[in-house]
């Protein structure tokens, strides 16, 4: 017997494709466009070809941007994912404590960005702020606007803060996906609770842990508003991140085609990185199903 194929479903897909290609692909478009030409205004443009790119790779600044983007990346994801495990763990699993949890444990998530960024700002005000004077009270003045230390160890707070509940959520989700027999056949061998999370628990969210560490790993490589508002990426240069030296480039200093070319790059590295990401995962899933 022939199968038959229903072809009406691809015009369900055909406003999604439309959507993606006004709100993704013709951006994207344009900024390819700027990053191989050169302006002056009045819409007058000359071929620059791969010159921006050549320049941006030759720049400090891009470099700097860049290190201090993947070290802010990699201690959120250091601190973020083993405290998120921890919190699931100590999560009720049965019963009223546990909706009550995990709805004051999802509540920072529902924050706005900018928001999350005013409130930490305020927050650690010495004049108003319960945070900066309780410090000053204890004799320690933190000032994120002149010293480099405590911006970073201010911003890095702060998206801990806010995003530990996604990973907390994700891994209490994997953990209820577990059957109670394999805790009922660690009883029975006396496992302690160690070996319990070491063979069982863990190994049963490696795939919500994976996709965890892509979610935050992608957010945070990104992230934007949170410092802008809390630090303006200062000191100095200290908290400017990728995306916030890219807007300085793009929209301060009007510097439309290193900015396209810096932001081709961004994005580059950032779809390599998923799919490193994504490749780990469908290795792991196949490796399961044998």
């Amino acid at each position: 017997m022939e199968k038959t194929v229903n072809q009406k479903a691809w015009f369900l897909v055909l406003p999604v494709f439309l959507l993606v290609a006004f709100s993704a692909v013709i951006p994207l478009m344009t900024v390819v466009n700027y990053s191989v030409q050169d302006t002056f205004g009045n819409n007058a443009f000359f071929w620059a070809g791969l010159e921006w790119f050549e320049d941006m790779l030759k720049s400090d600044r891009l470099w700097g941007a860049l290190g201090r983007q993947i070290i802010f990346s990699a201690t959120i994801l250091a601190i973020e994912v083993p405290l998120g495990i921890i919190v699931a763990l100590n999560m009720p699993k049965k019963g009223g404590w546990s909706s009550f949890c995990l709805v004051m444990i999802a509540l920072p998530l529902l924050i706005p960005w900018n928001v999350v960024g005013t409130i930490w700002q305020l927050f650690t005000r010495v004049d108003i702020g319960l945070l900066g004077a309780t410090l000053l009270a204890l004799g320690i003045e933190i000032n994120p606007g002149r010293d480099p230390i405590a911006a970073w160890v201010l911003v890095v707070v702060m998206d801990v803060w806010h995003w530990t509940s996604l990973v907390a959520l994700l891994c209490y989700a994997g953990l209820q996906s577990i059957p109670q027999a394999y805790y009922q056949a660690a009883r029975i061998d006396q496992a302690s609770r160690w070996s319990v999370f070491r063979y069982i628990e863990l190994p049963k969210m490696g795939g919500v842990l994976l996709i965890a560490v892509l979610l935050r790993f992608m957010d945070s490589f990104m992230i934007y508003t949170e410092p802008f508002v809390l630090t303006g990426g200062g000191p100095g240069n200290a908290t400017t991140f990728l995306s916030i030296d890219l807007v300085k480039m793009a929209i301060g200093q009007f510097d439309l085609g290193p900015a396209a070319a810096f932001s081709i790059m961004y994005f580059l590295v950032i779809l390599l990185v998923c799919w490193v990401f994504y490749t780990v995962m469908t290795t792991l899933d196949k490796q399961e199903e044998r």
